[in-house]
């Protein structure tokens, strides 16, 4: 593990946000014509009612797996989300430096989604992806900082899925779980203050078979048990190492930012760190778990409902497949 905050004096603050949801809309009754289950047994184990797909058997007609001009599903929402992001902070695509597409779903193999998404925005830098699995955007949000504190003046941050693609619609164990959806964040260098106050990113490989998906179309497959207790406690020693190193009180966190895995998980780790259900951004009953969409796309609908304010201190935390885990403590500059 390692945190602290840039080194060279140059801030780092958010100017634009953004995102996107396929327009298909998978409701809990919905699932029911799958595999036995019910809208009680899913809302008591998840807190999920309903999420969006893009692809699957609830999207309907011959175009639902159809290509934008050759842009697969993750992209295109990628695009969407950085469009609107850009669009809030009044920024051109040509002004963006580089472009971190955070993603466990690519279109392809190869070449990286985010060449289709940077060639479709029109972004003036670089542009590459990332995949820690659900902690990804996490790990995003301290590459985008450090590249601009190493000197370039803007970074789009985007974290998209189509999990709908890897979801194996057959399993009821954890089919209901799965949703699509993209998050972005614009990074802008600024004098003085700094947004990113501590951080800590962290990875376990022994723990790669607790969830996993295979390239043979299997599917996810996830050991719930195992993946529930894991991921509270690596999240709380996460969270709890950044805000050591940021010098914050859980008390002052105005927002607990957590990965969308599971309402169980969220809550849990949240009494654990000795911060109330109210301060916690959470979207998971109309989005489900999106992995790396899943932060940003509860910060953007926390910051469109008015629930940040210029210095407040946010927390993000997730973790993820591989298994990854990673926090961030982030100070809201306005």
């Amino acid at each position: 593990m390692a945190g602290g905050s840039g080194p060279t004096g140059r801030g780092v603050t958010i100017s634009g946000w953004g995102a996107s949801l396929p327009e298909t809309v998978v409701t809990n009754a919905d699932l029911t014509t799958l595999f036995d289950t019910s809208d009680e047994w899913i809302v008591e184990r998840s807190g999920i009612r309903s999420r969006h797909v893009a692809t699957g058997p609830f999207v309907p007609g011959p175009d639902a797996h159809a290509d934008v001009d050759g842009v697969g599903t993750t992209a295109t929402l990628s695009i969407e989300a950085g469009r609107r992001a850009l669009a809030r902070a009044g920024v051109e695509p040509s002004e963006v430096g580089l472009l971190i597409l955070c993603t466990t779903s690519p279109d392809q193999a190869v070449p990286a989604t985010s060449a289709a998404v940077a060639a479709s925005l029109g972004i003036g830098g670089g542009a590459m992806d990332l995949n820690a699995a659900c902690a990804g955007f996490t790990y995003g949000m301290v590459a985008a900082h450090g590249m601009v504190t190493a000197g370039l003046d803007r970074v789009l941050l985007i974290g998209a899925e189509t999990l709908s693609r890897l979801t194996n619609w057959t399993d009821r164990t954890n089919a209901f779980l799965f949703g699509d959806g993209a998050g972005a964040l614009l990074f802008e260098a600024v004098g003085g203050d700094d947004g990113l106050l501590g951080w800590d990113l962290g990875v376990d490989g022994s723990l790669v078979s607790i969830l996993y998906a295979d390239h043979d179309g299997s599917g996810m497959v996830m050991k719930g048990k195992e993946v529930f207790r894991r991921a509270i406690r690596a999240t709380v020693e996460s969270a709890t190492a950044s805000l050591e190193r940021a010098k914050v009180d859980p008390a002052e966190v105005a927002l607990f930012v957590p990965h969308q895995a599971n309402w169980r998980i969220m809550s849990a780790v949240a009494e654990r760190l000795g911060i109330g259900e109210d301060r916690i951004a959470s979207v998971i009953e109309h989005t489900g778990n999106t992995s790396s969409a899943s932060i940003p796309l509860a910060l953007v609908e926390a910051l469109e409902a008015g629930r940040v304010h210029e210095g407040d201190v946010i927390l993000l935390a997730g973790f993820g497949a591989g298994m990854t885990w990673a926090s961030a403590v982030w100070r809201w500059l306005g």
